[in-house]
């Protein structure tokens, strides 16, 4: 009995290990019938933490999400309307994009940004992050991004096999390039003739801050002395807080392509539509680009497009519309702030759009600690024992150990909130008590980080 059960434990040791290896073997041969480029990525780590949110939801969790960053507030309802109006279109439009759409667009452009935009340089694409693509895929030239930058920039580099520099920022420079940064960048660059493309975001995503007026001035005037050619990536602008969003395609016109679309100031994300507006002097990018376009997606969705000429068009309700997310999302931003600022933690006043980026560098001792040594870990952690769910700063490209995340404050009801808010006349602030009575997860949650913070 006892050689039966040794024999048969044999069997199923070489049984498993044959499995293994077969398991290995089958690793193999896929990793070598894939794009080698490839290697290392895996999904969005803000779609990631968005699924792994539902999941413990779904489990009979609380959970505050605050990792992704999708509009709260619904579609405004002239463009929902002209959506219904125009759900029998069904053609295939140009690649470029519905002519009367790329012409609204333009306008918008030169009324909101000052600078003098034609149809013949907009692109309409499937979402900004597919033409923030494609413009690197036909772009041949390096790419330079600002640390801490959107998480999608650097692994869309990575796939294409661009060289990519990084400049790194601090909470001291806001998170944001300045010009010093770039001056000290430039002077070191090795291959100062090569062409290359700065990529900047602002009001930022992780960050939530922007720039001086005298600060795009400096960059754009460095850009240009430079021959850099730059990708403004303004999808917050609309979402100033004040509403004087400046575009630094004002003072650089001949080498700034200008990134919009519907999904953050519109509500719009699910409707993946994204514009690139491009100065004559880059059409041959546009040009490029469609040619790509014309070979992969074909168009944007037909009804989409002639929804989206309600939303760029504009218009009082459109601008009343803005003027209540501007400050419901000003609000409950700044309240956000200060509190975690009096816990201690370093963060800057928003400016724009729906972020914060949170320094937890005054308690790197107590998470050394409890064992805590990257970002990653400190939000894994902050998950488990509170349920906030934030995003860590190495999605950003920051530091692994260095103690960052972004918080996106937008887990409330923004129908709701913007419907109390349009009672109140545009010229008075809301009320005191607005941000606990329509946004109270929010400061729940806040408050669940602070707590955490202090009893490490």
């Amino acid at each position: 009995m006892r050689y039966k059960k040794a024999i048969l434990q044999s069997v199923k040791y070489l049984l498993l290990q044959t499995i293994l290896f077969a398991m290995k073997d089958t690793e193999s041969i896929n990793n070598h019938l894939t794009n080698p480029l490839l290697k290392g990525l895996g999904e969005s780590d803000t779609l990631a933490i968005n699924e792994r949110s539902k999941k413990l939801i779904a489990e009979g969790k609380k959970v505050y999400r605050f990792g992704l960053g999708q509009s709260p507030f619904p579609v405004p309802e002239r463009v929902v309307e002209a959506l219904r109006l125009h759900a029998p279109q069904k053609d295939y439009l140009p690649v470029k994009g519905l002519p009367i759409l790329r012409e609204t667009v333009a306008e918008f452009h030169r009324k909101k940004d000052g600078i003098s935009a034609q149809a013949d340089g907009v692109l309409i694409g499937p979402g900004s992050k597919e033409l923030v693509f494609l413009l690197q895929l036909v772009f041949r030239g390096d790419i330079i991004v600002v640390s801490p930058c959107w998480v999608s920039y650097i692994p869309q580099a990575r796939i294409l096999g661009k060289k990519i520099s990084i400049i790194r920022s601090s909470y001291e420079h806001k998170w944001q390039l300045t010009p010093a940064l770039f001056q000290d960048f430039l002077e070191k660059r090795i291959d100062k003739e090569k062409p290359a493309l700065l990529i900047l975001n602002y009001p930022g995503n992780p960050d939530g801050v922007s720039f001086y007026e005298s600060e795009l001035r400096e960059i754009a005037s460095l850009a240009r002395k430079n021959k850099i050619f730059i990708l403004s990536d303004e999808i917050y602008g609309q979402l100033n807080h004040k509403g004087n969003h400046l575009s630094i395609g004002k003072y650089y016109p001949e080498g700034t392509i200008i990134s919009s679309g519907l999904s953050k100031w519109c509500g719009a994300g699910g409707w993946r539509l994204g514009t690139f507006t491009f100065p004559k002097e880059l059409y041959w990018l546009c040009d490029k680009m469609a040619i790509v376009a014309s070979e992969t997606y074909t168009s944007v969705s037909a009804p989409i497009q002639y929804a989206a000429i309600s939303a760029f068009k504009g218009g009082i309700k459109i601008e009343e519309y803005l003027w209540n997310v501007r400050k419901i999302l000003s609000s409950i931003g700044n309240e956000s702030a200060k509190m975690l600022q009096a816990a201690g933690i370093k963060v800057h006043d928003p400016v724009g759009g729906f972020y914060l980026f949170l320094d937890f560098s005054n308690f790197q001792d107590q998470l050394h600690e409890i064992d805590i040594y990257t970002s990653k870990e400190l939000c894994t952690k902050l998950l488990d024992e509170t349920g906030v769910a934030i995003l860590h700063g190495s999605s950003f490209s920051r530091p692994k150990k260095e103690f960052s995340a972004r918080m996106a404050y937008v887990d409330f009801d923004g129908t709701r909130a913007l419907a109390a808010a349009k009672t109140i006349p545009l010229s008075e602030p809301l009320p005191e008590e607005f941000n606990k009575t329509y946004c109270a997860k929010i400061l729940e949650g806040v408050k669940q980080i602070t707590k955490w913070v202090k009893d490490l």
